[in-house]
């Protein structure tokens, strides 16, 4: 097959290669996430940044179930792919569409029911409280859309073609991007036009890349018919669902310290959205080389290659600190120019100085957040769920219980003091259960 790269190339390129449309289609997504917030803050109002601020940490609960399910999905079908199993790997990956599709459908319905009571729940301000319930209706609305993309997306990953998903998400980002500036400033639409905006651009998505995996599939096996398997969903989930823990852990996290940020008032909430935002795109490569590791091991298992897994995460360790220097750079030298995307040149104090804040402090350690995911994805693609639970168990109750309890003494920046400890006690523990060797013997039968 022409995809397996994966088990054939040096490691680093391999990597590299398999990463960079994966961190370039994230960037992209992000970028229509915090054009959503730009467009808002200074066009609408700063309250209006604050609401989609304060829906942000739900929101991206919802985002990190999907896509933790879908690299959860991914490690099977990679580890089908790796061993040439076709046949087992197209019905895994439509079982994997048809189980989350109708999670999402029920996590929308919920959503719609409950918003109001869980923005009360998070101490919204009352000045912002109506924007971001509506807001986050709008959301849950679309939530079928934005589970099949990001699983979509996952599939495509797993198979070694991650530019396929890449190329539509240019495309809607672009396509979101256009309709908030016509929504919010034609339309004059507010936090409802960047709402519609994102629901559209990721239906679009979603339908293009289900169309294109379609297309791929009858090109391996033009007669499969086999959609849907229980058999499946088991080895599935013993995946899935740690791995969509260890994807919700920053968000969990978020939300459940959202109320404290949110005691601080609209101001502060407006400069912490607007910084939570910057974070993320921080987070993108990342995130990207933990995803990537997560599914060059699964592959390098499915052919027998364990040797292989172990020099790949060496190399997406330097690849780490590549990134992790030039975040640091451009967060120290920019910051201000940054958090003035967001704010404008009328932004409050309080708000500029609260975003200025964060970023700066966080800078210094996206370096542990990466060598954090590069030791989870490699635990993840070895199939290795306990110890890597129990490390991103770790990692959310030191960030929740250190803000919590001392961010009302001691003021709004122990909400970020919390992360990087999470993240290097996250990043101890599973590096030792590595170093142990046990993750080589997790290897399902099913896969070998």
């Amino acid at each position: 097959m022409e995809n397996d790269y994966l088990i054939q190339k040096k490691p680093l390129s391999a990597l590299i290669t398999f990463s960079l449309p994966i961190i370039i289609g994230n960037l992209f997504q992000q970028t229509y996430t915090m054009a959503d917030s730009a467009i808002v803050g200074r066009y609408v109002s700063e309250q209006a940044l604050a609401a989609v601020g304060a829906s942000y940490s739900l929101t991206n609960i919802f985002i990190c179930i999907a896509i933790g399910g879908g690299i959860g999905a991914s490690v099977i079908v990679s580890r089908y792919f790796g061993a040439k199993k076709y046949r087992e790997m197209i019905t895994a990956v439509f079982t994997s569409l048809i189980a989350f599709l109708t999670i999402s459908i029920l996590l929308g319905a919920l959503g719609l029911l409950f918003s109001k009571n869980i923005m009360l729940a998070l101490n919204t301000p009352n000045d912002v409280l109506d924007m971001a319930v509506e807001y986050l209706n709008i959301y849950f609305i679309g939530l079928p859309f934005l589970f099949m993309y990001n699983v979509l997306s996952a599939m495509f990953n797993a198979l070694g073609k991650s530019k396929i998903p890449l190329y539509f998400l240019i495309f809607s980002s672009l396509f979101n991007i256009a309709l908030d500036w016509i929504l919010v400033t034609q339309f004059s639409m507010g936090v409802a036009g960047v709402a519609w905006a994102t629901l559209i651009a990721q239906g679009i998505s979603a339908i293009l890349s289900f169309l294109a995996l379609i297309m791929y599939f009858r090109k391996i096996d033009r007669y499969h018919k086999v959609v849907f398997a229980k058999e499946e969903l088991l080895p599935m989930t013993k995946i899935a669902l740690p791995s969509i823990f260890q994807q919700s852990t920053v968000s969990i996290g978020m939300m459940l310290v959202q109320s404290v940020v949110n005691s601080f008032g609209s101001e502060t909430l407006a400069g912490f959205s607007a910084a939570i935002r910057i974070e993320a795109i921080c987070a993108v490569p990342m995130t990207g080389i933990g995803n990537a590791v997560s599914s060059y091991t699964a592959q390098n298992i499915g052919a027998n290659k364990e040797k292989r897994v172990v020099e790949g995460y060496h190399a997406a360790n330097k690849l780490v600190l590549v990134c992790a220097v030039l975040i640091l750079l451009v967060l120290e030298l920019f910051n201000k120019q940054i958090i003035t995307l967001f704010l404008g040149t009328d932004g409050t104090d309080t708000a500029m100085s609260t975003g200025r804040g964060y970023i700066t402090f966080m800078g210094f350690f996206f370096c542990l957040m990466g060598f954090k995911m590069a030791v989870d994805g490699l635990l993840r693609g070895a199939g290795d769920m306990k110890i890597f639970t129990v490390a991103n168990l770790v990692n959310l109750f030191i960030r929740v219980s250190v803000a919590m309890i001392f961010a009302p003494y001691f003021g709004i920046s122990m909400v970020w003091y919390a992360v990087p400890i999470g993240w290097l006690a996250n990043w101890i523990i599973s590096f030792i259960q590595y170093r142990t060797g046990k993750w080589k013997k997790k290897t399902p039968a099913y896969c070998t």
